[in-house]
Parts: structure tokens; sequence; C-alpha cells
């Protein structure tokens, strides 16, 4: 931590070279020093104003900008849930701005030959995943955020996935799955909008929505079967073999060679 300058000075220059189009610049620096800041508790009297400033930038202009703002967003969310810092009022407030961006982000390239990762799925699952894992929200909150994922899956979008965000946004939703006050009902109803979206397929080539949804799925299978390994702990989803299965007659409906059951 810089001591010949006031903190509050350097927030501001870190928040405004989040949205530099240098990525060396915007992840080296600005991210992982803001990120490092926040969750060792450097921050914690300034992390409501923080995330206020992130969901700003989750209507910048910029590309970058917007998917470096949520990954802020997410670490201020993570320590707040290990520390209690913030009010339920602005949790929700945060999370609607996030889901508002997440679902409606055009953008999806994982990587810019020029502006370095963009990353717009796996930075927006890593929030996902840090609002689904919240103290500050319900189980039914939780629920509406495994129906976000779906909805961000099969929003039209031409992007193939290319850089694991099948995984990163698997990930965020086992991580979601493992909460143990959700119902059985709750962990796997959020599928139907992936069932709707391929009940109007069609003869021909796999859109990319399609494709991008069923990897994801086969991903989170692998999940539900194994457990998740995150941050040197194995946890397991709640109601594994509920999602399990209904993953299975998913995918099988769109690839019938595969065993259901």
């Amino acid at each position: 931590m810089p001591t010949d300058r006031p903190l509050d000075e350097l927030i501001e220059e870190l928040t405004g070279a989040l949205t530099s189009p240098q990525a060396e610049l915007r992840d080296e620096l600005a991210y992982s020093t803001l990120v490092t800041w926040v969750l060792n508790g450097t921050l914690d009297d300034r992390l409501t104003d923080l995330a206020t400033r992130m969901t700003k930038l989750l209507e910048h202009e910029a590309v970058q900008a917007r998917t470096f703002a949520t990954l802020i967003l997410a670490a201020v969310v993570e320590r707040d849930s290990a520390a209690d810092l913030c009010d339920v009022a602005d949790v929700r407030d945060w999370r609607d701005a996030f889901v508002t961006w997440y679902t409606g982000e055009r953008d999806l390239r994982g990587w810019d030959p020029k502006l370095g990762w963009l990353h717009a799925v796996a930075h927006g699952a890593d929030t996902l995943g840090a609002f689904g894992c919240s103290p500050r929200l319900s189980a039914e909150e939780a629920a509406e955020l495994l129906a976000v994922a779906a909805v961000r899956l099969v929003t039209p979008n031409d992007y193939l996935f290319a850089q694991q965000e099948d995984d990163r946004l698997a990930l965020a939703v086992a991580l979601i799955l493992c909460r143990r006050d959700l119902g059985e009902e709750q962990s796997v109803a959020w599928l139907s909008v992936i069932d709707g979206y391929f009940a109007t397929g069609e003869p021909g080539p796999v859109p990319v929505p399609a494709s991008n949804t069923m990897r994801t799925l086969h991903s989170l299978y692998l999940h539900a079967d194994l457990g998740v390994h995150y941050e040197n702990l194995t946890r397991d989803l709640a109601h594994s073999e509920a999602v399990r299965k209904a993953i299975a007659s998913l995918l099988g409906k769109v690839w019938p060679s595969l065993p259901t059951g």
C-alpha cells in the first residue's frame, strides 16, 4: 500500500484504469490491486462506495470497463459474505444492476488481440456465483440467479465459447447449487429455460447458443457427479442426483445416444 498518496485518490485512479484499453494497466495493475485490497480488508470502510462505482461502470461504453467492473463487484460481495459489512438492500441493488448487465451484454468475446482479456461471460459468472452464494440472499433469490445463468446461455449471440467460458459458468452454477437451503425443485427448475430453448431446435447447423449451452451442461454434470473442487475445498451439490438426472434428460433430447438414467 503506497503511503505517499491518499487512499481515496488511489482508488479513483485505479477505478479509472479499469476502463483502459491497455490490458497490462487494466488487468495486472488496476484489477489485481483493487481485488487484493478488497479481499484483504483494506477497503472495508469503502466497500459500498466501491460497489456503487462498479455498478455504474457496468453501463460504460467500453466493453473492458464493464467486464472488469463485474470482477471487482464479485470481490466486494465475497468480502461482505466473509465479514458482514454491507447492507442487504445495497447487495440486492448491486445484484439487480449486475443481472441487467449480464443478461443484456452483447459483446461476449473472451479475448481480443488489442484489448486482451474481456471475458464477459466468465467474469460475469464469477459475480453470479458470488451473489448466489451470499448469505444476504435467500434460497429463492439464489434460485432466481440460476435462471439468470440459463437466460445468459440461450440469449442469441454469435460468440462460440473458446476460452473456457462454459467451465467458468458451470462452476458458478455448481457453487450456488451447493447451498444447503436450496430445495430439490429449486435446484432443477431453472433448467426449464433451457428445455424450452432446446424445444425450438430445427434440423441444420447447431446454433451457437445451443452449443454453448450443451458444453456448459456437460461441465455442470461433472460437478453434479463428482462435486465442486474450489478454494482447496470439495463440496457436493445439495441435490446432486436430481441435478444430474435433470441434466442427463436435457442432453438426451439433443443427443439421443447419451444415457439419460
